[in-house]
């Protein structure tokens, strides 16, 4: 198992100094997430051959490896032109991503919730234009469910993913969105749905976040009222209201041996020292 981290709140250092910080701060692995200067959210790499050989330089002197990139691209998109450019965009970090040397990207579903069979289509035009590529490069690609994407349930996330139909396309399960993930009835079984997985389930993403269903749906007031607006958390293990008990004798019940993500966005102000704290939790639960 690969405990990674993704380092969004260090994205203001550049590319060596966050590894540095990273490997200072004991792990072994990053999940490359979207960097304005390398492979910016939704938008075409800027990643060229220069900053490929300086990310590859400071990896090799620290001793940190990638473990995975996750690329966000607007692929599922029911308007075509959008679509077409996303599927350029995941081309070419694919392409970064064989010369980086990684064999994993993740993604989301993306798309729109309120046009979800539009955006499934999507979906599949960018899969098979996309799949025989990862093939042919030796990627495999994990898919996690997102609040406001087209599939925002773990289920139905879930069932779509094994639709897929190849052994190196799997699951994400992302423990912030957990309350998201069980739909709309009030709490989340988060041990039925990770084991509803199963086999599938290759990656993990660790943040606590509330219960936006809680107290008869006014744990938060969105205004206006009726509004679609979708909110959650990426915090520190312990301050939200997933179940981490529940979550981590899951991860061992079913000897999960993927990769598992420390993706705390909440606290940029205490980067490291949550970031220190994450580490040594995981690693108790799932290493030691």
């Amino acid at each position: 198992m690969k405990i990674a981290i993704d380092p969004y709140m260090f994205r203001g250092l550049p590319m060596a100094e966050m590894v540095r910080t990273v490997a200072d701060m004991g792990y072994s692995y990053i999940e490359l997430s979207p960097r304005a200067e390398f492979m910016p959210f939704f938008r075409h790499p800027r990643a060229d051959d220069a900053r490929v050989a300086e990310l590859r330089s400071v990896l090799r002197e620290t001793c940190v490896e990638l473990s995975s990139i996750l690329p966000l691209y607007t692929w599922s998109s029911p308007v075509e032109e959008e679509r077409r450019d996303a599927v350029r965009y995941w081309k070419r970090m694919i392409e970064v991503a064989v010369e980086l040397g990684v064999t994993l990207m993740n993604s989301e579903f993306n798309g729109r919730p309120e046009r979800a069979a539009e955006s499934e289509g999507a979906f599949w035009r960018s899969m098979e234009e996309l799949l025989p590529i990862f093939e042919r490069e030796g990627i495999a690609l994990n898919l996690e469910a997102h609040p406001d994407d087209f599939c925002e349930e773990n289920g139905p996330a879930v069932d779509l993913v094994r639709a897929i139909n190849r052994p190196w396309v799997n699951y994400l399960y992302c423990a912030p969105h957990t309350f998201h993930l069980s739909g709309a009835e009030p709490g989340a079984d988060i041990r039925a749905m990770m084991e509803y997985a199963g086999d599938k389930l290759k990656h993990v993403h660790i943040a606590d976040s509330f219960d936006h269903k809680g107290s008869s749906g006014l744990r938060y007031i969105l205004n206006p009222p009726g509004t679609t607006a979708r909110v959650h958390q990426h915090l520190d293990i312990g301050q939200g209201e997933v179940e981490w008990d529940a979550f981590f004798q899951t991860l061992r019940d079913l000897d999960f041996d993927g990769v598992a993500t420390v993706c705390v966005f909440g606290w940029e102000e205490r980067a490291r020292e949550s970031s220190e704290f994450m580490l040594d939790r995981v690693t108790r639960e799932l290493v030691a």
